[in-house]
């Protein structure tokens, strides 16, 4: 047992298997057994055989002053609250601050020990565990695992996406690749800033976060006409990155169609809001049926867990 654990404890502080991974990807790219056009982006927790560690009680904060601060004094904590985010490590910063750091950084940096993390089920209630987490990026018709990632169970999903992105940008050639399909839980700005640079389009669900409904348009951000029927989805002009909309199939008969109230064609570029324009546009057949292959990043962590013991680690 003992040099059980001392071989763990030296692959654990090595990259080699990582490096194994990387070249089994590589070699299936060569051999075309991975043609994928969609990247599939999940995690998946499990549990850690370490005895969770007793809950510290936090001491209680000082209750707040009430009212605006002063000009001064909120120069000041603006201030403290800058200098205390710089100095905090990469993945307790905002996600923003991953765009502009290396993979290397982004990978040497990732929380590694167990902790307590938390997922909300889908009838609303929490699930707690103290482990670990995986995240993937699969290949959505081959299921190869393209990029993959090991924390802590704490951390967010979201910050783990643009570490396996640029990994993917940076260390495979996979010029096919278009689309990157994610839940709901990685719909954060930076997430669809780092798809854009590397030239894909994000195929990620909407998480609405306390927003007031956008004035003229729907709820898939299509625009709608004056009495307020959805334009519908025409296409996609890949090189001026705009999406084209055409009139909604209910002003046939309006009487307003001839008015020139509403417009025929209504044309909006991608880059005035990644989050909100995608390509397909969000609501459309097309967008529906490449958020469907997201599935294949579900299965993976399926068969991880039920054939490859992922849920019995050390």
């Amino acid at each position: 047992e003992a040099s059980y654990s001392r071989l763990l404890t030296k692959l654990s502080e090595s990259d080699i298997l990582e490096k194994i991974q990387e070249e089994v990807v590589l070699q299936a790219i060569s051999e075309s057994f991975i043609i994928d056009d969609t990247i599939a982006i999940d995690a998946t927790h499990f549990e850690a055989r370490d005895q969770a560690p007793t809950k510290e009680e936090k001491p209680k904060a000082e209750p707040k002053k009430r009212g605006r601060k002063p000009k001064a004094e909120r120069e000041q904590w603006l201030k403290e609250q800058a200098e205390k985010e710089a100095s905090l490590p990469l993945y307790e910063k905002k996600i923003e601050a991953q765009l502009d750091a290396s993979l290397t950084e982004l990978r040497a940096e990732v929380p590694h020990d167990p902790k307590w993390g938390v997922k909300k089920k889908s009838e609303g209630k929490n699930e707690f565990w103290f482990g670990y987490k995986g995240h993937l990026a699969v290949g959505a018709s081959s299921q190869y695992i393209i990029q993959s990632l090991f924390s802590s169970g704490s951390l967010n999903d979201g910050k783990a996406a643009i570490p396996l992105l640029k990994g993917i940008d940076e260390r495979l050639s996979l010029p096919m690749i278009c689309y990157q399909a994610m839940d709901a839980g990685y719909d954060y700005n930076p997430i669809y800033e780092q798809v854009h640079r590397m030239g894909h389009r994000s195929i990620i669900a909407y998480n609405k976060k306390n927003e007031s409904e956008a004035i003229g348009f729907d709820k898939h951000f299509a625009p709608t006409c004056f009495r307020e029927h959805s334009y519908r989805y025409d296409s996609y002009d890949a090189k001026r990155e705009t999406l084209k909309y055409t009139r909604p199939k209910e002003c046939i008969d309006c009487p307003l169609a001839n008015e020139g109230i509403c417009q025929k064609v209504y044309k909006v570029k991608i880059t005035t809001d990644l989050r909100r324009y995608a390509a397909p546009a969000r609501g459309s057949q097309a967008w529906k049926t490449i958020f469907k292959r997201r599935t294949a990043v579900e299965r993976v962590n399926a068969y991880l867990k039920e054939f490859f013991q992922l849920n019995n680690v050390r």
